[in-house]
């Protein structure tokens, strides 16, 4: 690959108390719990060595928090785009996994919130954030995305042409880890995904 060949690192934000009783977070603005701060300092440490060139965050705390380690670790600002939040869940926001599949039986299994933000909006906004952030990204810098499990696994399916109904393609992503997208050509592709340490040099091959 050139030198000058964009990266994107997709990282999804740190534990909260919400995240370990199950509930649907969405844009309630919940705080990193003890462990997600100390997930997001160690990830942040790791990430730093990437040399990224520019970091943007959902504004929702628990991200933003979750970069502020990166930038401090890197010495970069962290800038926000509102693109990045979690997807709008109305009525579900605080309900645990149980709770949903006894009040919304039908809409459960397939995530179809009556009251909540349509997975396709989610994906045009996530597409839209990324194309700004790439902009602002030098030639062949590393661009961070922090953002939220639902909203990542939306805009990384988009990045690969993966339509929105099988984005479940797409294993979820853990608290604090990341994904990493690079371009070939007029296409994107899935370097790492799910991943919490850093990868040991590959020589890619389509033939090996």
């Amino acid at each position: 690959m050139s030198d000058t060949t964009p990266r994107v690192l997709f990282w999804r934000h740190g534990r909260t108390s919400w995240n370990v009783e199950k509930r649907f977070q969405g844009q309630t603005d919940i705080d990193l719990d003890p462990v997600g701060h100390a997930q997001a300092e160690r990830a942040g440490r790791l990430l730093a060595t990437l040399n990224p060139a520019l970091i943007v965050a959902s504004d929702l705390k628990r991200a933003a928090d979750t970069a502020g380690y990166l930038g401090g670790a890197c010495g970069l600002p962290v800038e926000f785009d509102k693109g990045l939040r979690e997807r709008y869940g109305g009525s579900w926001e605080g309900h645990t996994a149980t709770e949903l599949a006894e009040l919304y039986p039908a809409q459960h299994p397939t995530m179809d919130i009556p009251d909540g933000e349509a997975i396709a909006d989610v994906g045009d906004r996530m597409r839209a954030a990324i194309e700004r952030g790439l902009a602002k990204t030098p030639a062949g810098g590393l661009l961070v995305m922090v953002s939220h499990g639902a909203a990542l696994r939306v805009g990384i399916s988009r990045m690969l042409d993966i339509p929105d109904e099988r984005r479940e393609l797409l294993g979820p992503l853990g608290n604090c880890n990341w994904s990493v997208l690079q371009a070939r050509g007029d296409t994107w592709r899935l370097m790492e995904h799910n991943a919490a340490s850093l990868p040991e040099p590959v020589v890619l091959s389509d033939d090996a």
